[in-house]
């Protein structure tokens, strides 16, 4: 299993640094975020270091994604108020990502919790939103080239 030494979360991993886990299997940890936004806030973090997201496979993307979704729905049944959950992926510094190791936060909500995530936008243009469709579409085009080489 590929580990950065200087990597916080690979350091809990090994069992260098404490946590508060909730979940483990072969290929992910989950543990309780050390600043949580709310009780019960939860990183699930895939056990062999990925950077963000284009370091990380989709067969590990997936299973990341399907412990966070069997552990959002584990907190509605906790004594933690939990009337809603956000899952958040923050890929890259300009998108918030402080600790570059992939993971993903699983984080219960309740009503007057004080957590504000993300802005208000205005609506798009069609034509923009199009332009924007159009551009994914070729990237997930020259993403199969990429992989298939």
């Amino acid at each position: 299993m590929m580990h950065a030494d200087d990597c916080v979360f690979c350091q809990i991993i090994r069992g260098r640094l404490p946590a508060s886990y909730a979940y483990a299997d072969e290929e992910v940890v989950a543990f309780m975020d050390l600043r949580p936004l709310t009780p019960g806030h939860l990183l699930v973090v895939p056990r062999e270091h990925a950077s963000g997201l284009m370091d990380l496979d989709e067969a590990g993307g997936l299973h990341v994604w399907l412990v966070a979704h069997r552990l959002a729905r584990a907190l509605r049944h906790t004594k933690l108020r939990c009337e809603g959950v956000n899952l958040l992926v923050a890929d890259g510094a300009v998108a918030g990502q402080q600790v570059f190791h992939a993971h993903l936060h699983v984080i219960p909500r309740f009503e007057a919790d004080g957590v504000r995530i993300g802005t208000e936008a205005p609506d798009g243009e069609r034509a923009a939103l199009d332009s924007a469709a159009a551009a994914v579409r070729a990237g997930l085009r020259r993403l199969a080239v990429v992989e298939s080489d």
